[in-house]
């Protein structure tokens, strides 16, 4: 393109010819058969892991956050782990009979694809995306955050390249070079992109679900961990520790606040500082929270997934070379505790209540303040305790005895591997999974009569039953004759009416 376009211009321009390459490739890409498919994604695994550790250094060169030892684990868990748990999926054809209710499933993809790419994690991100849109028959075009754009755009080089080497058609992939918020504007609302795949910052996943077309997002984690006191408080302190500082925290899925039972309150804290935990003092955390965030409560991009010694300088203090992660303790959460957001740093709050009601509520007012639909912790080894924070909290990924940020992305527990954690109605999402592979491809349905149509239909009249309370229900709740009689008042009116 000629440089002495303005840099806007280049950007729109960019998205519109990446998009038109890309649906000519998706156009030829949909008629490959399941063998075909499977061998362009093997092969994209296969190279994406083999660069694992040059892209994760690429990327903390590049945007100078968390841990280049950490992000090649990630592109390598976005490779190799994401493939395995997908490559057996039928994604082409038929893939699934219903003899008994004589339906015929066939797999259809979007077609293409934008995916929205954070500096936080950008380029096992890219891996992921590219991953689970190609399963599915997709082409997908990347718009990388200004942060990122090289390490993004050569993830997806590398991607696009071996895809190619294995069959695929040119531009099935493609990532956007020339960054501008007019030009990833512009991807999104191109005409033939289906779908889009936000992750990033709120304003930028909130305008991608306002473009008009399906969008699947994330919102904010700032995730609570509740530590009982029947917990194994050793491992629960190494598993917080470990977590908030993997990678310092990019991650939204950490932990962002200890709920810590009143009586291991203490043995909690000590066992956390003997795995690098340090323990803020009350001017230290003032000064961390005020300097970390703006006023309108968003965090500073120069703290983002920094070291804590780092985090510490630039908010006026020192601490030792060997703290892995910063603890404030709080009393209160809100817009006026600045640090009770969610922290992309390896900074954790530390609240004490007692007894697991309290610390359910607890657990509840920081979901609501921030982190809705998202993810919660809980290192408990009562049942009934379990499945009451189950049943009761606002979070739709919720953790037992382990890392939230390693078993919310899939890593350490039975989830699907995913990076895109939606947070579903209650986070302003559509949907509340791990976003994998499923979520790229739509199903048609053959239907085969079963039931002829014969009209005119005659109903049915009999009345319908009101289910019966169940025996453990209060005695004021067991008779259902008042709610009975007024069911099958409507419904005479009803069939009344209708003939």
């Amino acid at each position: 393109m000629p440089e002495e376009l303005d840099r806007d211009l280049l950007s729109i321009q960019e998205a519109r010819n990446l998009v038109k390459q890309a649906q000519v490739a998706q156009e030829a890409f949909v008629h490959f058969n399941q063998y075909q498919v499977d061998v362009v994604c093997a092969s994209m695994a296969e190279a994406a892991y083999e660069q694992a550790e040059r892209l994760g250094r690429m990327a903390v060169e590049e945007t100078h956050m968390g841990v280049a030892e950490h992000k090649t684990i990630k592109n390598q868990f976005a490779s190799r782990d994401l493939w395995m748990s997908i490559k057996d999926v039928r994604t082409e054809g038929v893939i699934r009979r219903d003899e008994a209710n004589k339906i015929i499933e066939i797999a259809w993809p979007f077609g293409v694809i934008a995916g929205l790419v954070p500096t936080t994690n950008p380029t096992s991100t890219v891996i992921f995306k590219s991953l689970i849109a190609v399963k599915a028959r997709n082409a997908i075009v990347f718009a990388p955050h200004p942060g990122a754009p090289k390490c993004s755009a050569e993830t997806a080089r590398v991607l696009a390249e071996a895809a190619e080497a294995a069959g695929a058609p040119k531009g099935l992939i493609s990532c956007m070079t020339y960054v501008s918020m007019e030009g990833t504007q512009e991807l999104l609302k191109q005409k033939a992109v289906r779908l889009i795949i936000a992750t990033g910052g709120e304003a930028m996943v909130e305008y991608a679900h306002s473009v008009g077309k399906p969008a699947l997002g994330v919102g904010p984690g700032n995730v609570p961990v509740y530590v009982d006191r029947s917990a194994d408080i050793e491992k629960a302190a190494r598993d917080i520790v470990n977590s908030v500082n993997f990678d310092y925290a990019v991650i939204c899925a950490h932990e962002g606040a200890v709920i810590a039972d009143a009586p291991i309150a203490d043995q909690l804290a000590k066992a956390m500082e003997r795995n690098g935990a340090y323990f803020l003092t009350d001017e230290q955390a003032d000064k961390l929270g005020k300097a970390m965030f703006r006023p309108n409560g968003l965090m500073q991009s120069e703290f983002v997934g920094r070291s804590p010694q780092i985090l510490a300088r630039q908010s006026g203090f020192e601490v030792p070379d060997e703290a892995r992660i910063l603890v404030a303790r709080l009393k209160e959460v809100g817009p006026k505790v600045p640090l009770s957001r969610e922290k992309l740093a390896p900074v954790v709050v530390f609240y004490v209540e007692d007894g697991w009601h309290s610390g359910c509520e607890a657990c509840m007012e920081m979901l609501e303040f921030g982190g809705k639909g998202h993810t919660m912790g809980l290192h408990c080894t009562e049942e009934d305790i379990i499945m009451q924070f189950g049943l009761q909290k606002p979070a739709f990924r919720i953790i037992v005895n382990g890392s939230t940020t390693m078993g919310a992305i899939g890593a350490t527990t039975n989830l699907p591997p995913s990076l895109t954690l939606a947070t579903g109605g209650m986070g302003g999402g559509i949907s509340s999974d791990n976003i994998t592979v499923h979520h790229l491809m739509n199903v048609k349905r053959v239907a085969y009569e079963v039931r002829p149509f014969n009209p005119p239909i005659v109903y049915d009249r009999k009345p319908v039953t009101v289910p019966a309370a169940p025996a453990s229900a209060p005695a004021d709740k067991q008779s259902p004759s008042d709610i009975e009689n007024l069911v099958r008042k409507v419904v005479r009116e009803e069939l009344s009416h209708k003939g």
